[in-house]
């Protein structure tokens, strides 16, 4: 059944229909949920609030895109979270350490062609861009993990965040600025062959 057709079933009260898009778009929830806080908890905190909100708020759905309009519902769930952290910051240096009894999540995307040492690379690179990405202010995480890690153009992403396309432009503008010096000041950290020579 086509995205359309769920979409009016769903705002019908078929919660069948609904179940379908979540099934559609949880992955793409969380990742952004995910990417924008850090946390795998609160990403999933994030996300299940923000379908609990979509399915809600689904009959003032007044169409257009609808993978915008959830997540604008997706950012303003992550921002309850990162304003709940403000609140109560609760930073333990054990919560920065791997829990060696749990076994390293698979990554979201793989080539099976990859050897070992070229997997390992990019998984140092993903860890150093992911640390960066939290350096960076809410609303500027949120718009490049929208444009650079899901893809979406500057107007769904104006729409996902409900701000005017100029400034979607600006804050992306500088948070690549921001995350490009983040990983110059790191070289260090960086794989060897993801640093900058000398020309």
């Amino acid at each position: 059944m086509d995205e359309q057709r769920l979409i009016e079933r769903a705002r019908a009260g078929d919660a069948r229909a609904f179940n379908q898009l979540v099934v559609t778009f949880q992955g793409l929830a969380y990742n952004v949920a995910y990417r924008v806080l850090g946390d795998e908890d609160a990403a999933a905190d994030a996300t299940q609030e923000a379908f609990l909100h979509a399915f809600k708020a689904l009959k003032g759905y007044r169409g257009g895109a609808f993978r915008a309009w959830l997540l604008r519902i997706v950012t303003n769930a992550c921002y309850d979270q990162l304003r709940a952290r403000q609140r109560r910051p609760t930073t333990s240096l054990e919560n920065l350490l791997p829990d060696p009894d749990l076994p390293e999540p698979p990554p979201v995307f793989s080539d099976d062609g990859e050897g070992p040492e070229d997997y390992a690379l990019r998984q140092e690179l993903a860890r150093c861009i992911d640390t960066g990405l939290q350096t960076l202010p809410a609303d500027q995480r949120i718009v490049l993990v929208l444009a650079d890690m899901q893809g979406l153009s500057y107007e769904e992403i104006a729409a996902a965040t409900d701000a005017a396309l100029g400034t979607v432009k600006s804050r992306l503008n500088r948070a690549r600025a921001r995350l490009r010096d983040y990983l110059l000041a790191q070289e260090e950290l960086l794989p060897a062959k993801y640093r900058l020579r000398d020309a």
